[in-house]
């Protein structure tokens, strides 16, 4: 996603926001805590399924699972909103710490953290 599609995703939940007057409600505790709930509910469809299992999945079960990624997806970008930060940068920023944390020689197949590579 370009940060021009962020942003224009931002505008819209802002807008859809203010139209409800929601924004009261959309302090970032409150947009952080209802994120923790919407990952919590992404992993009810996979809860008791093999790791085979749980990449093949039927059309309602892969409808439910793009739902709940669309719903956190949606509370992230609304609190880098709230709080002013620029997600796509962020994400660009942890990317190259992770490359560093996590050099591709030493952690090529291992899901070993980095501090024990």
């Amino acid at each position: 996603m370009i940060e021009s599609e962020l942003g224009a995703l931002a505008a819209r939940l802002r807008e859809f926001a203010k139209a409800r007057d929601w924004e009261q409600f959309h302090a970032p505790k409150n947009l952080a805590m209802a994120l923790a709930v919407e990952a919590a509910e992404l992993m009810e469809p996979f809860q008791w399924r093999t790791a085979a299992d749980s990449e093949a999945l039927d059309e309602a079960t892969r409808e439910a699972v793009a739902l709940e990624l669309a719903d956190v997806l949606l509370y992230t970008v609304r609190l880098a909103d709230r709080l002013g930060i620029d997600l796509q940068a962020a994400a660009y920023r942890k990317i190259a710490i992770n490359e560093q944390r996590y050099p591709a020689d030493k952690a090529r197949g291992h899901h070993r953290k980095y501090s024990e590579l």
